[in-house]
């Protein structure tokens, strides 16, 4: 079957709309309602969407919406394919203006990110769609998956009712990076909430008879510094990281500080030894607790909570969508290359609902930045890999 190139000019208007949409996670609605609007002029029926009770599981108690999934009939006899992205982008870019700038887009505002992650991976799903339903081009059933709330920890994904996507055999999603890097693995992730409690004195009167939250804290972050279980961590060829990214606590320099508040978060490949990492966090702060004491023995506490963001996946290179996704970008003359990330993806989680999804780029370039970039010839490219996807080239 011959390859379809995807029509430039609308694609790039497609995505300067998505772009100018504000939508932070859990803020995502009226990037549902755009995405509805423009398959519903395309020629879909209203029968086909469907939305999720994701936001009401995820830890944004005001969401506005849960993740979008359309399913579309299909015109040849051929198994369904999930094309997919998310939707929310993260505070830095809500607000910009697109402008164009020779082959890139980005902001118009200096303090302001583009936000093409992943709204640029929204425009090649959408694009894609509109292209089948209004040229009327055969295709197979295809269901659509724009997601909520990835950037705060692949909320949309995680709690995805994976019901409405009616058994897709394929599955692909698109986010950042070149089109022609093929995603097929990504580490775990553990975020932990530290909630140390010391013993308030005056500082200048009695400081005996405070025990520092501040210290227990800070002889805890120093022993995993210490002991190589924070940053980058090897362990017996055993690889991960560790990152204390959030404090905060005290009131006065004249009171012993009582209590200190801390975020924390834990990576590795190898979820044994990501708990492995999550553990050795925990001692540190519990040791450090039980150590600091004041003049009467008495020592401070620490409460610990935390949560799996995202088991790590990696697939097979023998699973058909990895080899469906080589074949697509072969017969567009384009060379793949096979990477594992070191982030999370929504695909972590797809995969752990047994739906196994190739992650594609989109041209995005420094991501999460003020300087954040869509390189368009990439942007393109990435385009014309969703539309063959979607027609099943």
């Amino acid at each position: 079957m011959a390859t379809i190139a995807a029509p430039r000019a609308k694609a790039l208007q497609l995505v300067k709309q998505l772009l100018a949409i504000p939508g932070g996670s859990g803020r995502e609605q009226q990037v549902a309602q755009f995405i509805e609007a423009e398959l519903l002029a395309a020629g879909a029926e209203k029968s086909w969407f469907c939305y999720d009770k994701a936001h009401k599981r995820g830890p944004i108690a005001d969401a506005e919406v849960g993740n979008l999934v359309v399913t579309i009939p299909g015109t040849v006899d051929a198994p369904r394919r999930l094309l997919m992205a998310h939707m929310d982008t993260v505070p830095l870019c809500v607000g910009c203006t697109p402008v164009r700038k020779g082959d890139v887009l980005e902001s118009r505002e200096a303090d302001r990110g583009l936000g093409a992650d992943d709204r640029a991976g929204v425009a090649v799903v959408l694009n894609a769609a509109c292209q089948i339903l209004r040229k009327k081009l055969p295709h197979p059933p295809l269901t659509l998956l724009f997601t909520i709330e990835e950037e705060i920890g692949l909320h949309g994904a995680k709690n995805l009712q994976t019901s409405l996507l009616k058994k897709p055999a394929l599955a692909f999603n698109w986010d950042g990076g070149s089109p022609t890097k093929l995603t097929i693995g990504a580490i775990g992730g553990y975020r932990m909430f530290l909630d140390v409690h010391g013993i308030a004195s005056h500082a200048g009167v009695a400081p005996e008879r405070g025990a520092s939250a501040i210290t227990i804290a800070s002889l805890a972050i120093a022993r995993l510094h210490k002991s190589g279980w924070l940053g980058k961590i090897t362990k017996k060829k055993k690889l991960g990281t560790a990152n204390v990214g959030v404090i905060n606590g005290g009131a006065a320099t004249n009171v012993v500080c009582d209590s200190v508040q801390l975020r924390a978060e834990a990576r590795s490949h190898d979820v044994a030894f990501l708990h492995d990492i999550v553990a050795q966090i925990e001692a540190a702060f519990r040791d450090a607790a039980a150590e600091v004491k004041n003049v009467d023995g008495n020592s401070g506490s620490v409460e610990i909570t935390g949560r799996l963001d995202y088991e790590p996946f990696l697939l097979s290179q023998d699973e058909p969508s990895v080899q469906v996704a080589q074949q697509t970008l072969a017969t567009l003359g384009l060379e793949s290359e096979l990477s594992i990330a070191n982030g999370g993806l929504d695909a972590n989680w797809l995969f752990r609902h047994g739906v196994p999804a190739v992650t594609f780029g989109c041209g995005q370039r420094n991501q999460h930045m003020a300087t954040e970039q869509l390189h368009l010839e990439s942007f393109y490219q990435a385009c014309d890999i969703g539309l063959n996807i979607a027609v099943g080239t």
